[in-house]
């Protein structure tokens, strides 16, 4: 499955839709919109009001290219995490035992919660584990055009404001 057809066919995007998701505090920009939560995906996600993708297309203004410049940023770092957490435990590396899919998400969760006790005991063993960037090795970037018409006027407030030219 293509990787907007997972997310499309998880809880998570179903709540997000619904709003009961990423509601938190809203971000007030000078001239009035709000910026609510949301997450970041690559190319191969669809441009929405609560997932932010990179502007695509060469000759981007100096405002975009600054957005797509902080966007990948934000997605290495999400990239180095995720392949910590793969490095840290194995049974979700690759190809598991094949568990039914009704058992995966809480084998995944319970992983990600043993990961951040890790980290928020701050254990002298991150200092010692060797560090892949590439979480996903086999992975083909995808591409996907669509875009609902808030979240092009998102990105478009996000590329303002963190390029300067739109105060908070």
């Amino acid at each position: 499955m293509n990787d907007f057809l997972v997310l499309q066919n998880s809880d998570f995007f179903k709540l997000c839709e619904k709003g009961l998701r990423l509601n938190g505090k809203k971000l007030e920009l000078s001239d009035g919109p709000e910026v609510g939560e949301y997450i970041i995906g690559d190319a191969g996600f669809p441009l929405l009001s609560w997932l932010v993708t990179p502007y695509q297309g060469k000759d981007l203004s100096d405002s975009k290219t600054e957005f797509n410049w902080q966007h990948s940023a934000t997605e290495m770092v999400a990239q180095r995490a995720l392949a910590r957490l793969k490095d840290t435990w194995k049974i979700i590396q690759g190809a598991m035992w094949r568990p039914d899919k009704h058992r995966l998400p809480r084998i995944i969760l319970v992983c990600c919660l043993l990961h951040n006790i890790v980290i928020d005991l701050e254990d002298v063993v991150w200092d010692e584990m060797p560090l892949c960037h590439q979480h996903d090795p086999s992975y083909k970037q995808q591409f996907c055009h669509f875009a609902d018409q808030s979240g092009l006027i998102l990105r478009d407030k996000l590329s303002q404001f963190l390029s300067g030219r739109l105060p908070p």
